[in-house]
């Protein structure tokens, strides 16, 4: 199941749990909750739900003095497609520097020029 239907399938209280750990880049589950304005009961709820779909990571940690969880995003589905033209790689990709006018640039744009979709 990609990330698009599993992010269908949640709850409105889950997807607004998401989206404050995705805004926020990782978060205390602490303050998670808190922030969604619901209770510690519920607020694990959602996390653990959202661990469980695989949307984000939730690992133990100490925060001020108590046990808690951070939550963070996980890593979503990527689209390389975008990186590729016919079967070919970007020629950027993993060169610290391309020249514009080498042959394995210029190919690769022909192949992307002459890309059916």
């Amino acid at each position: 199941m990609s990330v698009s239907e599993l992010e269908a399938d949640l709850s409105e209280d889950e997807q607004a749990g998401l989206e404050l750990i995705r805004e926020t880049g990782g978060i205390h589950q602490s303050d998670f909750w808190k922030e969604l304005d619901v209770s510690s009961r519920k607020g694990s709820r959602i996390a653990e739900a959202l661990e469980e779909s695989g949307l984000i990571k939730r690992e133990d940690t100490v925060y001020d003095g108590h046990n808690t969880f951070y939550l963070e995003p996980a890593a979503r589905d990527l689209d390389f497609s975008l990186l590729m033209a016919g079967d070919m790689l970007s020629p950027f990709i993993g060169e610290e520097e391309v020249d514009g006018q080498s042959d394995a640039f210029s190919q690769w744009l022909m192949n992307l020029a002459y890309e059916e979709y």
